[in-house]
């Protein structure tokens, strides 16, 4: 009778998450403080004194748009446990994630050109 009282770790499936240990979370914690030193560097030095030229703009845009996914992968792969998640679940996230932002973009693309190509209302 108390044999179906057992708990063990296969059971749960939490036998993954043991591998969270402090020494990964530091890790991770030093490489999201260096990603964010990197953008403060080129927010506060590098941007404003112009070394990025003309296309200054687009390379930084673009740099901190990388940055940002960046910081966003490790906390959500270390921070929030997806890492240890199952494929299945991690697939659906991502693909759901990835078709979010694409209809951000399509929705984005088809508002400026609206706006440009509509006579204005006054």
């Amino acid at each position: 009778m108390s044999e179906h009282n057992v708990h063990t770790t296969e059971d749960h499936g939490h036998g993954d998450q043991e591998g969270m240990t402090k020494g990964r979370i530091w890790k991770v914690f030093f490489i999201l403080l260096f990603i964010t030193v990197i953008e403060f560097i080129i927010a506060l030095w590098i941007k404003p004194a112009g070394y990025f030229g003309d296309h200054a703009i687009l390379i930084g845009n673009t740099l901190y748009i990388a940055l940002t996914l960046l910081k966003a992968f490790y906390i959500v792969a270390y921070f929030m446990h997806l890492k240890f998640e199952k494929l299945g679940l991690q697939l659906a996230l991502s693909v759901s994630f990835i078709f979010i932002i694409y209809f951000i973009v399509l929705m984005l693309i088809e508002g400026g050109y609206i706006h440009d190509h509509m006579p204005q209302v006054l």
